[in-house]
């Protein structure tokens, strides 16, 4: 007997890194069928071009795919925000594909009356100290971050032949520099979040989930981090005027073992494929 699935008004899913050893699929395709979403924002780093690999797409990450596809097919408002290992999507922000939307960044307008500014976070990887003057700017602020760091990447793979700089590498460093980065991460979302008059401000990238009020000079805002799905298997979700973190639990993972013995057969990408043109109707005639 199926579990009826739990209705959430908006979820925000980061760092899915689909396409490496990483990600956990099978745990997220769970997660994504026991909800029913009325606004999914995809907010970045979901299929990683950085690390992907011809050799290895197992079937569970097409299923996510497919399961994605399929909530967009029935009309489920879609927001892809584009993040730093799926950038060359940036080059088709603007676009929509009936009810998927492509975006550097998104304003949502809430049952509460409140605004959530979501964006991905890796603007702030190397222009951390000029982020909070481009505020000021407001949105163009944000575009003119995309620029900078793309010019940096640029400089630093082609001149420099030291490859894109890597958020991982830095924070691995220590522990302290981590804590040290994350917090100063957090600080200068807010901080540009309080700048442009928004109650909630939500980023992925730190793979670091979190909630929590955070109060400047110049006021307060909710900051919010959707974690990840490699390592802490989560994501945030509204609903009645609240928000909370979703985690995947032990419990979870049970239910998902029963589940599984219950299934047929992996499908082979191909038929999962196939599966997905025919729920879109794209088959040739």
């Amino acid at each position: 007997m199926k579990e009826k699935k739990r209705k959430v008004e908006v979820v925000v899913i980061s760092d899915i890194h689909l396409g490496t050893y990483g990600c956990h699929a099978k745990e997220l395709l769970h997660y994504l069928k026991s909800i029913k979403p009325g606004i999914v924002v995809l907010n970045g780093d979901i299929v990683d071009v950085w690390q992907f690999s011809k050799t290895y797409w197992p079937g569970s990450h097409m299923k996510v795919v497919k399961h994605l596809m399929k909530w967009i097919g029935n009309g489920t408002k879609t927001y892809y925000v584009t993040g730093n290992h799926d950038e060359m999507l940036r080059r088709f922000v603007g676009m929509k594909m009936g009810a998927l939307s492509i975006v550097n960044k998104v304003v949502l307008n809430l049952d509460d009356g409140k605004k959530a500014w979501i964006f991905h976070g890796d603007v702030f990887d190397v222009t951390m100290q000029y982020s909070r003057w481009l505020a000021k700017l407001g949105s163009k602020g944000y575009d003119i971050l995309i620029l900078i760091n793309r010019f940096v990447n640029f400089i630093s793979q082609k001149i420099l032949k030291r490859g894109k700089l890597s958020l991982s590498k830095k924070i691995k460093q220590s522990v302290k520099s981590a804590v040290a980065f994350i917090n100063n991460f957090e600080q200068t979302s807010a901080e540009i979040g309080i700048q442009n008059k928004y109650d909630y401000v939500i980023c992925g990238h730190i793979h670091h989930p979190e909630i929590k009020t955070i109060t400047t000079e110049a006021g307060s805002i909710t900051y919010m981090n959707s974690g990840d799905w490699v390592e802490n298997l989560s994501s945030l979700e509204y609903t009645d005027g609240e928000w909370s973190i979703y985690q995947f639990s032990k419990f979870d993972n049970e239910k998902m073992k029963m589940e599984s013995k219950e299934e047929e057969k992996d499908m082979d990408n191909a038929k999962i494929f196939n599966n997905m043109l025919l729920e879109f109707n794209l088959h040739h005639q």
